[in-house]
């Protein structure tokens, strides 16, 4: 198949299997007699395998060793269990901070006293006051 065929059937963009390609998650596939790549299926599956990831939010360094893992099958997995592991403790941390920030924008939220659609000038804005006065976040709750 084509680079095209390959990229519609991933649900991904030509540029991103060359990109795929030229970092080395996905290899380069022969050259038919009339120049054109000739994907196989293989190179569908592989494509596949590294947009799951993807969808994980996996890095693609994390998806090369992935790779070495699979090409590996006899073994021992403790390597991709700790992969895995590591991974969802940055989840994990990127949420406690996402919940800070949460708090943070509903306090400010809290700065306006109007009710939401009673009109009032941007001259009165609590939130806006608030936001240059320089709301101190203590260090632990800031996000990012």
């Amino acid at each position: 198949m084509r680079i095209s065929e390959l990229a519609a059937r991933a649900g991904t963009e030509v540029d991103t299997v060359r990109y795929y390609e030229k970092t080395g998650l996905l290899p380069v596939p022969q050259r038919q007699a009339n120049g054109y790549r000739a994907y196989t299926p293989a190179h569908l599956q592989r494509l596949l395998f590294i947009r799951r990831c993807r969808l994980l939010d996996i890095s693609l360094a994390d998806i090369a060793r992935l790779l070495d893992y699979a090409a590996q099958p006899q073994a021992d997995c403790a390597g991709v269990d700790a992969l895995i592991d590591l991974h969802l403790g940055q989840v994990r941390e990127r949420m406690a901070h996402l919940q800070a920030l949460e708090r943070q924008l509903g306090d400010l939220r809290k700065q306006c006293g109007v009710r939401r659609g009673s009109p009032h000038p941007v001259a009165e804005c609590g939130i806006l006051q608030s936001l240059e006065a320089g709301v101190q976040t203590p260090k632990s709750e800031r996000s990012w």
